[in-house]
């Protein structure tokens, strides 16, 4: 863009000598540019930066992301786990630590004393086709504990014969009864 555009005269006004040339004044129009697309692309969401993992459970609902955000706010706490994140708009719910032995929620890693029955379930609610979700819930756990390694790199899919994968199935067949799966899923 010149300067004329931005209605900048560049020129000194009045000076007749010749030792006094006009400095060109420069606007550096690109900074605010690239400020203003770096703004634009960054996605502002509270989900994790990670996929869900291939073994996850995956199921398509009739309703809308929202609504099954909305449904898993109230699901959770009855199944006495806390959530430890969620986000209607960004569609995602994640509980915290639960203790499928000793049937409480574990807050800290600290706290964490069998991590072999210690669950996380993670739901991503994707918006599939107009009116339909996908739905993928993720239980995991951590066969050790390594505080040098980030803690996604330490999880693991709960096998289908443990407690922890049997309350994420619950979590589906309550929300397939709620909201109905549509008829080419089934």
């Amino acid at each position: 863009m010149r300067n004329a555009e931005c209605g900048v005269r560049n020129r000194k006004v009045g000076v007749t000598t010749r030792d006094d040339l006009p400095l060109p004044f420069r606007i550096p129009h690109s900074a605010f540019r690239i400020l203003l697309l770096v703004a634009a692309c960054t996605p502002v969401t509270t989900r994790p930066d990670f996929r869900p993992d291939p073994g996850a459970l995956v199921v398509t609902l009739d309703a809308r992301p929202e609504r099954i955000t909305a449904a898993l706010d109230s699901l959770v706490p009855a199944e006495s786990l806390e959530i430890a994140h969620a986000n209607v708009r960004d569609g995602y719910v994640e509980t915290a630590w639960y203790d499928t032995q000793a049937h409480r929620t574990r807050r800290h890693e600290r706290d964490i004393t069998n991590l072999a029955a210690t669950v996380k379930i993670r739901f991503w609610a994707d918006p599939w086709v107009p009116g339909q979700t996908r739905l993928t819930a993720e239980p995991v756990y951590r066969p050790r504990y390594d505080p040098s390694r980030p803690e996604r790199s330490l999880e693991v899919i709960v096998s289908k014969e443990r407690e922890g994968y049997k309350i994420a199935q619950r979590f589906v067949v309550k929300l397939k009864e709620r909201f109905g799966v549509p008829k080419a899923a089934q």
